[in-house]
């Protein structure tokens, strides 16, 4: 059995605004050619759903930045 700790969740948020970032840039690289051509309710969505995909497999496999013990319950 795991617990969520307080470092954990630190650095899960982390991963996830890091990948909001590259999701929403990604997306505004490969679907416009000027700032006014722009789809910005694509880019929110293309974040907040990389976003997800990062906390859920934060969840389901752990991070590398934290270590084991911090994750571990008693």
């Amino acid at each position: 059995m795991t617990s969520i700790t307080k470092k954990f969740l630190i650095a899960m948020g982390w991963r996830c605004l890091r990948t909001f970032c590259q999701g929403a840039l990604a997306y505004i690289g490969t679907s416009a050619m000027l700032l006014s051509d722009v789809d910005w309710l694509g880019v929110l969505s293309a974040g907040c759903f990389a976003a997800i995909i990062s906390a859920l497999m934060s969840c389901a496999t752990g991070l590398p930045e934290v270590g084991s013990d911090d994750c571990e319950g008693e």
